[in-house]
């Protein structure tokens, strides 16, 4: 099974990487049963509610128990009914606890600015150049190296840190806990603090 049918599926759907992988060894990697399979589970559902408004929600704080290092998060959704679940309360403070262990910089890709991701192609550039790359693959190395620069600064890119040996990321767990829950689920903004480190 290929890591790119995977990729697609999650696209197509919204549904998280085990879901996707689920569904493509049900299917025996046929996308449009899998896509089927995951609508008849209900993971499909999460792409149509991502457009939906969302002006409920909740802020959690986080506070690392030596009292050293703190958290706050908004996490909106669609009614104040979900904002008061179990289910939606549990899903923002594993949020709050990510952000709190691994310390992003932005909620996703989109905040980050043209001038920042720039500056980072001409140091990989700068790089390969150094290396004695050839510049034929060049874009496609970068284009790797940028990934892993989301992933470590970008909140929805990076891996959940309860589930390491799966590779879910944070967006995989917002779009199942939509799936589950039935409403659009968006990470709005963070704050974290942490003392004697400068903002």
């Amino acid at each position: 099974m290929s890591t790119e049918l995977i990729t697609k599926l999650r696209e197509m759907t919204g549904a998280g990487i085990i879901d996707c992988r689920n569904a493509l060894k049900e299917s025996n990697n046929d996308i449009n049963k899998a896509c089927q399979w995951l609508r008849e589970k209900g993971m499909a559902t999460a792409v149509k509610k991502a457009g939906r408004s969302v002006k409920q929600g909740l802020v959690c704080s986080y506070i690392h128990y030596n009292g050293t290092l703190g958290v706050l998060v908004e996490v909106n959704c669609e009614t104040d009914f979900v904002a008061k679940t179990e289910d939606f309360k549990n899903l923002v403070k594993e949020i709050a606890m990510q952000i709190a262990a691994v310390a992003p910089t932005y909620v996703s890709r989109e905040q980050i600015s043209i001038s920042v991701i720039e500056a980072e192609r001409e140091i990989y550039k700068a790089q390969l150049k150094e290396e004695g790359k050839p510049e034929k693959v060049w874009d496609k190395i970068i284009a790797g190296k940028l990934e892993k620069f989301y992933s470590q600064i970008c909140l929805y890119d990076q891996n959940y840190i309860r589930d390491t040996a799966s590779k879910e990321t944070i967006k995989d767990l917002v779009t199942n806990a939509i799936a589950k829950i039935g409403e659009n689920i968006v990470i709005k903004r963070f704050a974290r603090f942490k003392i004697g480190e400068e903002q």
